[in-house]
């Protein structure tokens, strides 16, 4: 388990709003949708199965199954995605474009499925992001 401790904030229902120490690696992190960054750290939504009060520091924790599927979409997608546009350029280059460099051609078809993949990424996320299993959940009052 990825595990946090922070600051309840915010609650509503069966949700709540914890404040974590921003730490380095949340600027590489896969799954940024699912926090947000203020002055005081990271602001994420989590559930609130314990219905942890506003002001509490709890322990909050993610499924590694969670961080590693957001991890291979959003760096492992794009990059085989690029690699099959520019392949297929490569190819339509050289049989459709002769008068063209074939390895321009290669460039900017794997640079737009890049782009386009980057956009579906987009997408998936917000669709995801609301989704109960991608949400961190607050496992124990710390104090």
């Amino acid at each position: 388990m990825i595990e946090e401790i922070g600051i309840i904030t915010k609650t509503d229902g069966v949700l709540a709003k914890v404040v974590v120490q921003k730490r380095g690696i949340c600027e590489g992190c896969a799954v940024q949708g699912v926090c947000k960054s203020t002055e005081e750290g990271m602001e994420i939504e989590a559930l609130n199965p314990i219905k942890a009060k506003e002001g509490q520091t709890v322990q909050v924790s993610m499924k590694p199954q969670t961080y590693l599927k957001g991890s291979m979409l959003v760096y492992g997608m794009p990059l085989v995605i690029f690699i099959a546009g520019a392949i297929f350029g490569k190819n339509i280059g050289e049989e459709y474009f002769k008068r063209i460099n074939s390895d321009l051609v290669a460039a900017v078809l794997g640079f737009a499925a890049l782009i386009v993949s980057l956009l579906g990424i987009k997408i998936w996320t917000k669709k995801t992001e609301a989704k109960a299993e991608y949400k961190p959940v607050i496992e124990k009052i710390v104090n």
